[in-house]
């Protein structure tokens, strides 16, 4: 079954891609829930027509992504957390919490486009993470987690 996607599904695909799914998970969990439409021939050529329209907005898109993610390669962002002995954290520091940081830097990034490598962070040290800004612009950032004592 053929599809295009109204919005970014993880795994997936991006908003307006078409792609091939299978039939239940398109009928039963896709259309349902909003996140894609079924790929008829009309359907196509309004897609295609909206995606010309789209081009220089996309354009401008894309530039602006690029200078957010300069900045963010300058930015050098500490984040504190509780820890124990032998820097082991006594939670976690999550993708919510570097997105915290980064809105108080003055950067406004979602928390859904931050990805960690395992999830989480346990332990005091250096560590990055991926952030995407745009489904071109894809930037390793790097931050470092400060032990705080108890």
């Amino acid at each position: 079954m053929e599809v295009i996607l109204k919005q970014d599904v993880e795994n997936l695909g991006f908003k307006d891609d078409v792609i091939v799914v299978k039939n239940g998970y398109g009928r039963n969990y896709l259309i349902p829930q909003g996140y894609a439409i079924l790929a008829t021939t009309s359907a196509k050529k309004v897609l295609a027509e909206d995606l010309k329209q789209r081009a220089h907005k996309e354009a401008k898109m894309v530039e602006a992504a690029n200078k957010t993610a300069e900045a963010l390669r300058h930015v050098e962002l500490k984040i504190e957390a509780k820890a124990g002995a032998g820097a082991k954290l006594f939670g976690a520091v999550t993708n919510q919490d570097v997105a915290t940081e980064l809105a108080k830097l003055g950067h406004q990034i979602d928390k859904k486009f931050i990805q960690i490598a395992g999830g989480s962070i346990k332990v005091s040290g250096k560590n990055s993470a991926k952030v995407r800004l745009h489904r071109d612009v894809v930037v390793d950032f790097h931050f470092e987690v400060v032990p705080v004592e108890a």
